[in-house]
């Protein structure tokens, strides 16, 4: 674990607003928002809705203007301004999350709507900073590092949340009173763990300074989409990553609402969040020492295959015990395939326009979390089994897997 300052400061981002992915998205929010908007009149199905609607709001938002913020990120000194400002965002949104009267859920949900741009901006720069902190040769190794370590910092971040949960506060707190100081909690976690980055990590490659960094941001989109041959090998493995992210992302999401299909309590499944997050922290860092010993491509191979595995075996859930078993393997693979794909990416754009590319990176990531979960609930209903509708995702993988095959070998100079 020989990194440096900057590197073990990027790195720590990932723990740093890991607080915020399993306490705000994950655990709490979701729950707490449900039980404000039903005490406020709103119908658990309108409050689902509604939730929805959030997320995708929120995501879009980002997403659609992913590639023209990678590429203003681009000229000097622009892109530790742009996660500054995404990342200040966040957290203020987050603790924003503590105040909002429990009389106001529309306020709630607009407020969750801004955390969630402040998060995702943050984390597309946070991803091109990559390509300034890691040479070619180390891209895998300490790109796996920080999904490691997102997931061992936000187990500890869920820990001290269920310390609180499970002692009301030490018996100073209402469950309202809990989540909110979760909130606290998953801000200042983040605040406090972006410090060394803030301090340490600074932009290496970056373009010629442009008088109309905006206008030009805008042209530069459009130029690399006008030729985007230039980039061909970059361009298909965004198609592949699209359609075996999708399946990964899917997996996990649906992952509750099949083990409640098949009766598993609340508090069961949370122990399994646990237990997939913890198991993910030294599996992640193994793919980057597999990439190291055979390639990156072989480590993204070995992931789809696995995720391949998991679709089948879908097929035989019967109890508890075969669902623990999905869920390690879940945690085996998910942080690995996500960290060599953003590396393997990362040597395939240039440098200097790094940012924009990672854009698009972005993008088809966050787009990716529509096919999957139709393609579940299409096949769920016309079979009335969950597992067959999880099991139906082995077709994005086996796309991805095609697609990914026809990629070139990356050379270990050119990694």
């Amino acid at each position: 674990m020989k990194f440096n300052k900057s590197q073990w400061s990027w790195i720590f981002y990932d723990w740093a607003n890991s607080g915020y992915g399993i306490i705000v998205t994950t655990a709490v929010l979701p729950v707490y928002f449900k039980a404000i908007a039903q005490g406020n009149g709103v119908s658990a199905a309108n409050a689902t809705a509604y939730w929805g609607y959030a997320n995708s709001i929120g995501t879009l938002l980002v997403s659609i203007l992913a590639p023209v913020l990678g590429a203003l990120a681009d000229y000097p000194k622009a892109k530790k301004r742009l996660l500054n400002i995404f990342s200040m965002v966040g957290m203020l949104m987050t603790l924003g999350l503590s105040v909002a009267p429990t009389s106001a859920w529309k306020l709630l949900l607009g407020i969750y709507i801004l955390s969630i741009i402040g998060y995702s901006g943050g984390n597309l720069f946070y991803d091109s900073f990559l390509t300034d902190v890691a040479p070619n040769q180390e891209m895998d190794r300490i790109s796996s590092y920080g999904y490691g370590f997102g997931y061992l910092g936000g187990v500890l971040a869920f820990i001290l949340f269920l310390v609180l949960q499970l002692t009301s506060g030490f018996g100073q707190l209402t469950s309202y009173g809990v989540a909110r100081w979760s909130f606290v909690l998953a801000a200042i976690w983040w605040i406090i763990f972006y410090i060394p980055l803030l301090k340490n990590v600074h932009q290496v490659y970056a373009l010629k300074p442009s008088a109309h960094p905006i206008s030009s941001s805008f042209k530069r989109v459009w130029s690399t989409l006008k030729h985007i041959k230039k980039y061909r090998a970059a361009a298909w493995f965004l198609v592949a990553y699209f359609f075996y992210i999708d399946g990964v992302d899917t997996i996990f999401t649906m992952a509750t609402s099949i083990g409640m299909d098949m009766g598993i309590t609340t508090t069961t499944l949370m122990i399994v969040l646990l237990v997939v997050q913890l198991v993910a922290f030294p599996f992640s860092i193994l793919y980057g020492w597999i990439a190291k010993k055979t390639s990156t491509r072989t480590g993204i191979l070995i992931g789809i295959i696995i995720y391949l595995g998991i679709c089948l075996y879908a097929l035989r859930l019967e109890s508890v015990t075969d669902f623990w078993i999905l869920a390690v393997l879940v945690g085996t693979s998910q942080g690995g395939i996500q960290a060599l794909s953003r590396s393997y990416f990362g040597r395939l754009i240039p440098k200097q326009s790094g940012s924009e590319f990672f854009g698009f990176y972005n993008i088809l990531g966050k787009f990716s979390a529509v096919m999957g979960p139709v393609l579940v609930g299409i096949v769920t209903q016309i079979t009335g089994k969950s597992t067959i509708g999880a099991a139906s995702l082995s077709l994005l993988f086996l796309v991805g897997l095609i697609i990914f095959l026809s990629l070139p070998h990356l050379t270990k100079t050119k990694e």
